[in-house]
């Protein structure tokens, strides 16, 4: 696996790749590797001869009570994940690459942003957005690879992509998960051994949730109530917890047939995301 950590090398190492005639498939991540970004990396070399993978921590998808400096960093671990995993090239951007001065150009996806994690994260996929638009204009893939278990962001992404007329294909991959239900995390790092216990109880609730839709003996909002509820009596906060329509994430109304339903979590020192798919 070839590591380059500027522009340059990334743009030469890429003009061999295509010169070649092969394609290209990326996968941008925060680092801190686990089974779920790894199931990304399988995915891309599916979609694609060259396999390109970024770590970068990036400060604008961070708010002000989120502290960046804590992040998990294990670079040498997931190195060794990434060649293991097929990757061909790593790039280790910095943050005065990222963001070379006068910093002045955001970009903004608007309305779903402003939803579900986008109305506790204030800004946060406007920093999304922002450094994948930039990681994509460096690295040109022609497939990049996302995981479903932020389907806001996925969502986000793909918007992205069709309102600028960008050449990439989007590709979601199904949320990675532990024997119990567990969607694999970074965050699942912060977990006590009994937080951990506790945890699935989230994507438990989701699934009653669906089970209930899909029967249809509740309305949606007394679904909610009793997810809350749910979730509250084991511990957890929640944050929110919705029923939407896939392609907007805007509340679904009872005869909408193509649903999401997006759940946040507080638990510990945790802040648990996760969701669950409908189809009536």
């Amino acid at each position: 696996m070839q590591v380059v950590s500027n522009l340059v090398d990334l743009r030469s190492a890429l003009a061999e790749v295509k010169a070649q005639g092969k394609t290209v498939a990326f996968v941008p991540t925060m680092g801190n590797l686990h089974h779920g970004h790894l199931s990304l990396i399988k995915k891309a070399r599916e979609h694609a001869d060259f396999v390109v993978a970024s770590i970068f921590v990036n400060p604008t998808q961070f708010g002000e009570n989120e502290d960046i400096d804590n992040y998990p960093k294990t670079l040498e671990a997931d190195k060794k994940h990434l060649i293991e995993d097929g990757c061909n090239l790593l790039y280790l951007p910095n943050a005065t690459i990222m963001y070379p001065e006068p910093d002045l150009t955001r970009v903004q996806v608007n309305r779903i942003t402003k939803l579900h994690c986008g109305a506790s994260r204030p800004g946060h996929f406007t920093g999304v957005a922002t450094i994948v638009l930039k990681l994509f204009n460096q690295v040109q893939p022609d497939v990049a690879i996302f995981g479903l278990k932020d389907f806001q962001q996925f969502r986000v992404i793909e918007m992205m992509v069709e309102n600028l007329f960008l050449p990439i294909k989007i590709v979601g991959v199904n949320t990675g998960r532990a024997e119990d239900g567990l969607a694999h995390s970074s965050r699942n790092n912060y977990l006590t051994a009994n937080e951990r216990e506790i945890a699935p109880t989230l994507y438990a609730t989701l699934q009653k949730a669906a089970e209930d839709i899909r029967a249809g003996k509740d309305s949606f909002d007394q679904i909610i109530r009793h997810a809350k509820e749910a979730l509250h009596n084991a511990g957890m906060t929640p944050d929110y917890f919705n029923i939407s329509r896939q392609i907007d994430l805007e509340p679904a109304e009872e005869n909408d047939k193509h649903l999401v339903i997006l759940a946040a979590a507080f638990l510990g020192k945790a802040r648990l995301i996760d969701n669950i798919t409908v189809e009536l």
